[in-house]
C-alpha cells in the first residue's frame, strides 16, 4: 500500500495533534465533560526549602500517567510515519518527560522564582549541561525532534490568540517582519559574499537562518540555493549558537530597559533566530502578552516568508550562481516550502473564535480560564521538551569549529538586527505594542 506523502511530514502531525487537543478540550468543556480534560492540567505548585512534596499537592499519579500515555501513544504513531525507530523514539520521550518533571520542580521553587529562573531557561541549561558534558546514546539523539515539538506548541498557541487579534495585529506584525527580514537577510548576504568572499549559496543560507526562521530556513533556503551540505550544517550551528545567546540576553535587556511586555515580545520576535529559542525568551518575560507579540512577529510575520524566499533564492541559483546546471525554479516551491504548521496555528485560532462567538462575556471568561488554561498548560509542557532538545542537541565543540568568516558575517547581521528590532518595537510601533491585548 502506497504511503500518504503528507503523513510523512512533521508539520502534518503537529497540526493533527495540536488541533485534536484543541477540539477535544473545547468539546469536553461544552458538553460538561471538562472533568476529563482536567486530568491533563499538570501544573506544579510553588514550594520552598526541602518540602518538595508540596510541589505535587494538587497532582496525582493519574495526572502524570494520562499526560505521558497521551503523548507517548501519539509520538509512537508519528515515529512510524517519520521512519524513526519506535522503541528508541518512545525511550527518548521517556527521558524528556522525566527531565521535564525535573525542570518544573526546579522552576517552581521559591529561590528559582526569586532569580527569575523560568522553566524555559532551566530546561535549556539542563539540556546544555547534559548535551556537552554527558555522552548521550545515539538512540536518544535520534529522538530529539526539536522542530516537531515547537510546531505542536505553536499550533496550541493559536487557540489562545483570537482571530480578531490576528486580523487587527497581523498587518503591523507582517510589516515589521518584512522590514527586519529584508534588511537582515541582505546585510548577512552582503557581508558573507562581499566582505568575506564566501560562496553566494552559502551567504544566502546564512542570511536565511538569521532573518527568517532559523534552522528550518537554513535547511530550506540552503537546498533551494544548492548550497553544500557542510555549508548548511555550518549555518545551522551558527544559528543555534546565537539563538542560545539571545535566549539569555534578550530577556535581560528587556527587563533592564523596563520595556512593556508587548514591546518586549515584539523585539524578541524580530531579533531571535529560532522559534523555539524565541519562545523561551518570550516566556521569560513572564507575561502572556509578550508570548503573543512574539508569535505574531516571528511565526505569522517572519516564518511565512520561507516559501517566498525559497523561490527567489532558487531563481538566483539557477540564473546566476549555478547557470551550468539544467534546473528550473518553480513557483510550486512556495507551497512545498511553506511551513504548514502556520496553517494549523490559524485554524486553531479560527476554531476557538467560532466556538466562543455567541458566548456572553462571563461564559467566555470561564471558557478562557478553564479550557484555554489546560491548553496553555499542555503548551508549556511541549515547549519544555523543545527547550530540552535545543540544549541536548547543542554541541559547543562543533560550533567553535565553524570558522571565523561565516560566524563574523552572521554576527554583522546580528549587530544590525538587534538595534533595528529595538527601534521598530520600542519607537516606530511602540504605541501599538504597548496597547496590544489590553
Amino acid at each position: 500500500m502506497e504511503k500518504i506523502h503528507w503523513l510523512q511530514k512533521e508539520d502534518s502531525w503537529a497540526n493533527i495533534i495540536g488541533l485534536f487537543l484543541v477540539l477535544l478540550i473545547s468539546f469536553l468543556w461544552f458538553v460538561d465533560g471538562f472533568s476529563i480534560a482536567k486530568v491533563f492540567n499538570v501544573k506544579f505548585s510553588s514550594w520552598s526549602g526541602g518540602e518538595i512534596v508540596n510541589a505535587f499537592k494538587n497532582l496525582s499519579f493519574l495526572n502524570f500517567l494520562a499526560l505521558f500515555c497521551f503523548f507517548g501513544v501519539w509520538f509512537g504513531i508519528v515515529s512510524r510515519f517519520l521512519n524513526k525507530n519506535l522503541l528508541n523514539f518512545v525511550l527518548g520521550f521517556c527521558v524528556l518527560f522525566a527531565l521535564s518533571i525535573l525542570v518544573f520542580l526546579i522552576s517552581t521553587h521559591t529561590n528559582a522564582k526569586e532569580f527569575q529562573l523560568e522553566s524555559p531557561l532551566v530546561a535549556l541549561l539542563i539540556g546544555l549541561f547534559l548535551g556537552n558534558f554527558v555522552k548521550l546514546p545515539q538512540w536518544l539523539k535520534d529522538s530529539l525532534l526539536t522542530e516537531f515539538y515547537v510546531k505542536i506548541g505553536i499550533v496550541l498557541m493559536g487557540a489562545t490568540l483570537p482571530l480578531t487579534l490576528l486580523i487587527s495585529a497581523g498587518g503591523v506584525a507582517i510589516l515589521q517582519a518584512c522590514i527586519i527580514t529584508i534588511i537582515t537577510f541582505w546585510s548577512i548576504y552582503f557581508s558573507a559574499t562581499k566582505l568575506f568572499k564566501l560562496d553566494p549559496s552559502f551567504g544566502a543560507t546564512l542570511g536565511a537562518g538569521g532573518s527568517i526562521c532559523g534552522v528550518s530556513a537554513s535547511i530550506v533556503i540552503g537546498n533551494a540555493a544548492k548550497a553544500k551540505q557542510e555549508h548548511i550544517s555550518l549555518a545551522i550551528s551558527i544559528v543555534v549558537l546565537w539563538a542560545v545567546v539571545m535566549v539569555v540576553l534578550l530577556p535581560i535587556f528587556c527587563k533592564a530597559l523596563g520595556l512593556d511586555a508587548g514591546v518586549a515580545g515584539a523585539w524578541i520576535g524580530t531579533s531571535e533566530f529560532a522559534d523555539s529559542a524565541g519562545l523561551a525568551a518570550a516566556q521569560s518575560i513572564g507575561d502572556e502578552r509578550a508570548i503573543a507579540a512574539f508569535t505574531l512577529i516571528k511565526v505569522i510575520g517572519r516564518d511565512m516568508f520561507v516559501g517566498i524566499w525559497a523561490v527567489l533564492v532558487a531563481f538566483l541559483s539557477v540564473c546566476l550562481w549555478h547557470k551550468q546546471e539544467n534546473t528550473q525554479a518553480s513557483p510550486k516551491i512556495i507551497w512545498e516550502r511553506f511551513p504548514k504548521f502556520i496553517l494549523g496555528f490559524i485554524i486553531a485560532s479560527v476554531v476557538v473564535s467560532l466556538l466562543t462567538l455567541n458566548l456572553d462575556s462571563t461564559t467566555n471568561q470561564q471558557f478562557s480560564k478553564e479550557s484555554l488554561g489546560v491548553i496553555k498548560t499542555l503548551r508549556n509542557w511541549v515547549f519544555t521538551w523543545t527547550f530540552l532538545c535545543i540544549g541536548l542537541n547543542t554541541q559547543f565543540k562543533q560550533i567553535i569549529a565553524v570558522g571565523y568568516k561565516p560566524f563574523l558575517a552572521f554576527s554583522i547581521g546580528v549587530a544590525i538586527n538587534l538595534p533595528l528590532g529595538y527601534f521598530l518595537s520600542a519607537y516606530l510601533f511602540e504605541d501599538f505594542w504597548i496597547n496590544f491585548m489590553r
